[in-house]
């Protein structure tokens, strides 16, 4: 008697899942949509306040009546300083249209930008008191 001859299990190929489905014309709008962006930004002339990715933004005053949703949203969130890469990142907005949206702000005078907060590296109290102790035994 011979043994069964065992099949061999091929896998089955697996179809592609399928494509996401596409938003209505009237839908919401994507962060990354560039007609977005240029709204936003809306500058022509590309005049930029120096800032850095680090440079902390304080708001100054409420959001005007006249703000934009995005000048509103920056203007509540800096009530405490953030810094411009923390905006950009709740917000969604690429770094280059927070510069620019930033930039029309500080002219607006409704923030102001600074530099950020640097810890300072202070000597260890007690080591300054071994430093002082050590002096007046002398």
């Amino acid at each position: 008697m011979t043994p069964p001859r065992r099949k061999r299990h091929r896998p089955q190929p697996v179809a592609p899942p399928p494509p996401p489905p596409h938003e209505p014309a009237n839908g919401p709008e994507k962060p990354g949509n560039p007609e977005r962006l240029y709204t936003i930004a809306g500058s022509a002339d590309g005049a930029r306040a120096e800032l850095d990715l680090v440079t902390l933004i304080v708001a100054r005053s409420a959001p005007p009546p006249s703000a934009s949703p995005e000048e509103a949203a920056v203007l509540r969130l800096c009530l405490a300083p953030l810094s411009v890469a923390e905006l950009s990142a709740y917000l969604q907005l690429p770094f280059s249209a927070m510069t620019v949206l930033i930039t029309k702000l500080i002219e607006a005078e409704l923030v102001q930008a600074r530099a950020p907060i640097v810890r300072q590296a202070v000597a260890d109290r007690s080591l300054l008191e071994a430093v002082m102790h050590g002096l007046q035994k002398l």
